[in-house]
């Protein structure tokens, strides 16, 4: 979780104008976290008025699939 806290910090420190949603997506992305762990540092660390409640199962899902690098992310027919 560290790492996650500390990537986290660094870009929305670069990028004061984004949200903590798209910080924390761009932490993520191409880096293989755990659902437990992307989980975990989405209730942590993304504020609650950055997104719908209703919407949480569906955007962690597609933060899921963000965190698998690009071989791992395109699906074979």
């Amino acid at each position: 979780m560290k790492s996650l806290k500390r990537r986290f910090q660094k870009i929305s420190d670069k990028n004061p104008m984004w949200s903590t949603y798209i910080c924390f997506a761009e932490t993520i992305k191409k880096q293989n976290f755990t659902r437990k762990s992307i989980l975990y540092g989405f209730n942590e660390l993304v504020q609650k008025d950055d997104y719908d409640k209703k919407n949480k199962k569906e955007l962690i899902d597609q933060l899921c699939e963000l965190t698998k690098p690009a071989e791992e992310g395109i699906k074979q027919g």
